[in-house]
């Protein structure tokens, strides 16, 4: 089969022709139809993550959507959605022809929504999803700031909570165009993000903008949101689920304590199999009635190294997604 193998850290996946998977007991075999390039691949690729090295040579991939051909569990010809371990622990991704998967993760879903658009929407769509509903706990009215507004994570977010009855949803971002994007997708405001922005001055900036909000979703941490705490109401939660701006926020004590407000961790990891499956569903149900989308480029399996490193350049427009039944070209 052909499959996208990383070799060395830090370097595009390049496509070889390795020997086909075999499932152990308790995983599926599935034939891949497509595979994202997600944050998480190339963090887990750079050797810098909080995962430790990968053993290398490994096929990348933490998620895909297929047809099942062998399971245990699952009739042979069903389409799942899948994630795997690849890059986090020993073992091989969905980059490739056919895949393996731990049988009770898959989760069926429907045909309404095709391979590379709900690939695309995958793990980043789930932790939009579960960061604002199951960490967040939004409610209908509150006021939403989504960080990172222009990201895949984000753009989820931005619809998400309007989906969910949020009284005023703002976006910021730092690309060239997310202003329009985010009132696409129904924002009411939109804070534009600058590479030298400081602390206080965009404090400044957001409060202008957005008054005080009741939840943030932070794929972005450092400045922006060392700015975004500043703006919590009492009581207000900002939910972290990236690092992509900075390692590090700070905070005032005094306001944290003053107002009963929240810093919270969110990942994926700690989802259970059935949490997931059914935030899934309804990410598939809102994107098969047209109420949720993300942008993608698709790429035969053959252009795994251009698309990763496009993804990594951030040149791609929303998500790059693999496709290892399309044409070689």
């Amino acid at each position: 089969m052909r499959a996208a193998q990383l070799h060395t850290c830090g370097e595009p996946p390049h496509v070889v022709d390795a020997e086909a998977p075999t499932r152990a007991p308790g995983q599926a075999l599935v034939a891949v139809g497509a595979a994202p390039i997600t944050p998480l691949d190339l963090l887990c690729a750079s050797g810098t993550s909080y995962f430790g090295r990968p053993d290398t040579p490994y096929v990348p991939g933490v998620q895909g959507v297929g047809v099942v051909r062998e399971s245990d569990t699952l009739a042979v010809g069903t389409r799942v959605w899948f994630p795997t371990t690849a890059g986090m622990a020993p073992g091989d991704g969905a980059m490739a022809e056919l895949a393996v998967a731990a049988d009770d993760e898959l989760v069926p879903v429907g045909d309404a929504v095709d391979d590379v658009h709900l690939a695309a929407l995958g793990l980043s769509a789930i932790a939009a999803w579960t960061a604002l509903l199951l960490r967040g706990g939004l409610r209908a009215g509150e006021r939403v700031l989504v960080l990172g507004a222009s990201g895949v994570v984000g753009q989820v977010a931005l619809q998400a909570a309007r989906l969910h009855g949020a009284g005023a949803v703002f976006g910021a971002a730092m690309e060239e165009g997310a202003d329009d994007r985010a009132r696409e997708l129904g924002a009411d405001g939109f804070v534009r993000l600058r590479r030298d922005d400081d602390a206080d001055d965009l404090t400044g900036r957001m409060r202008e903008v957005v008054g005080e909000v009741d939840l943030v979703l932070d794929p972005l941490c450092g400045v922006p949101a060392s700015a975004a705490l500043a703006c919590l109401a009492p009581h207000g939660r900002l939910v972290n689920l990236g690092s992509s701006a900075g390692a590090s926020a700070t905070f005032s004590s005094a306001h944290l304590r003053s107002g009963s407000r929240s810093v919270l961790g969110y990942t994926n990891n700690d989802l259970t199999p059935e949490q997931r499956r059914e935030a899934l569903a309804q990410i598939e149900e809102h994107a098969a009635a047209g109420r949720l989308a993300v942008p993608f480029e698709a790429f035969a399996l053959d252009e795994a190294a251009t698309a990763w490193a496009r993804q990594a350049a951030g040149e791609v427009r929303g998500r790059a997604v693999l496709v290892p039944g399309a044409p070689r070209g």
